[in-house]
């Protein structure tokens, strides 16, 4: 989700969209065709997009997890990141929604490295662990339910390799995790998250106000948690 927050103005938003570069034709069509629907708000932007794609270049990413898919555009900058041989699995639970994405991975040429799982996130990530994947993925990124984001991180970080990064969006949450009157469910839930990662020494990380704020975590590996 990104737009319609209170974290960065309106003005900077647009000036920094101007500069950004969206890799393909189709991540700019899909971005547009997805703008038009009624939950708009749940697609990263392109801001986003580009941070993504550069962070996978950087850890030289082959195998990712996206929870929560929409339309696609995130797990699109992420498959056209992936080298040939990556692997990517998207979870979502709307049929609706990830068809859209499903025609922009066909179209992009990224449909072989996609693997669409429709089921709620927490079975396929222990599906995944009793599959034994431990440890093998490269990245990871988190923008579902904002309720469930303890738990999604807890399972990712098992799922994570060490030095294997994570990325979670709308950690600030339209600025109302510091407005102290605002203590409905999400608020309370992304606040107690914050503060999970914060005092977690399984990782470092790093909360960016982007869009409505991302934060990045890098996993340890035992000998730096031994330091």
């Amino acid at each position: 989700m990104s737009t319609n927050n209170r974290i960065v103005s309106a003005e900077l938003s647009a000036y920094l969209e101007v500069l950004s570069r969206e890799e393909t034709t189709l991540l700019r069509q899909l971005r547009a065709e997805t703008a038009l629907l009624p939950n708009a708000v749940y697609q990263i932007n392109p801001l986003q997009g580009e941070l993504i794609r550069l962070l996978l270049h950087l850890i030289r990413a082959e195998k990712a997890l996206e929870i929560g898919v929409y339309t696609g555009y995130s797990s699109l900058c992420i498959a056209l990141a992936l080298p040939a041989q990556g692997r990517l699995i998207a979870c979502d639970i709307n049929a609706e929604w990830t068809a859209r994405a499903s025609h922009y991975w066909q179209a992009a040429g990224v449909a072989d490295k996609v693997e669409l799982r429709l089921a709620p996130a927490l079975q396929t990530l222990t599906a995944l662990l009793d599959n034994g994947e431990a440890e093998s993925f490269d990245f990871i990124f988190i923008d579902a339910d904002k309720e469930s984001y303890a738990a999604y991180y807890e399972l990712s970080l098992q799922l994570l390799r060490p030095g294997g990064l994570l990325m979670v969006d709308n950690v600030l949450w339209k600025g109302y995790v510091f407005d102290p009157t605002n203590n409905d469910p999400t608020t309370l839930a992304i606040r107690a998250f914050n503060r999970q990662l914060q005092a977690d020494r399984r990782i470092e990380f790093s909360m960016l106000p982007i869009a409505d704020g991302v934060t990045l975590a890098r996993k340890l590996s035992a000998a730096e948690m031994a330091d």
